[in-house]
């Protein structure tokens, strides 16, 4: 690039300076590309020899013989399914609503955790465990608790409680 007879010195060195800066980047640049091609070039290599090995580890298994034709059999004769007995649980109370007290704290988690154990086919994620529980949240604290986990879901469109074991730890 030329410069006019009228570019200041300081412009001029400015320039001289840039231009060979950016000669050292762009020699930078093509000693990285060399050896980036030639590692890829390694890999490459590498894998095929990876796949060939492991093509020639796995046995071959011949298909099953054909068995010779055997004549056709007449099908059993049905057989009447015998009537089953649908076993019945217990029913289950829910667990009281929670009223925030400490001392009812741990009652309170063992009757959900027993619910759930005993009726895991009406729950299909910890999120619904979660769920239900916060459902038994009534009173002044809890509420406010309960709120809370809702208002930061709001906000960040996360629920923050993820699984049943974190519940019990926050809980």
């Amino acid at each position: 690039m030329s410069l006019s007879a009228d570019t200041p010195p300081a412009v001029a060195d400015a320039l001289g300076y840039l231009q060979h800066h950016l000669q050292e980047l762009t020699k930078r640049q093509n000693a990285l590309e060399h050896t980036i091609n030639a590692t890829l070039v390694g890999l490459t290599a590498q894998l095929q020899q990876l796949t060939q090995l492991i093509t020639a580890s796995i046995p071959t298994v011949a298909p099953p013989p054909i068995p010779p034709s055997l004549p056709p059999v007449s099908p059993p004769p049905p057989v009447l399914a015998a009537p089953s007995k649908q076993r019945t649980r217990p029913k289950l109370p829910s667990p009281p609503d929670f009223s925030g007290e400490r001392s009812s704290g741990q009652a309170f988690l063992n009757s959900c955790t027993l619910y759930l154990r005993l009726a895991p086919e009406q729950f299909t994620c910890d999120e619904e465990k979660i769920f239900w529980t916060l459902a038994f949240f009534k009173d002044r604290r809890t509420v406010k608790w309960s709120e809370n986990l809702f208002r930061q879901e709001a906000n960040t469109g996360i629920f923050p409680i993820q699984s049943w074991v974190d519940f019990e730890q926050q809980f």
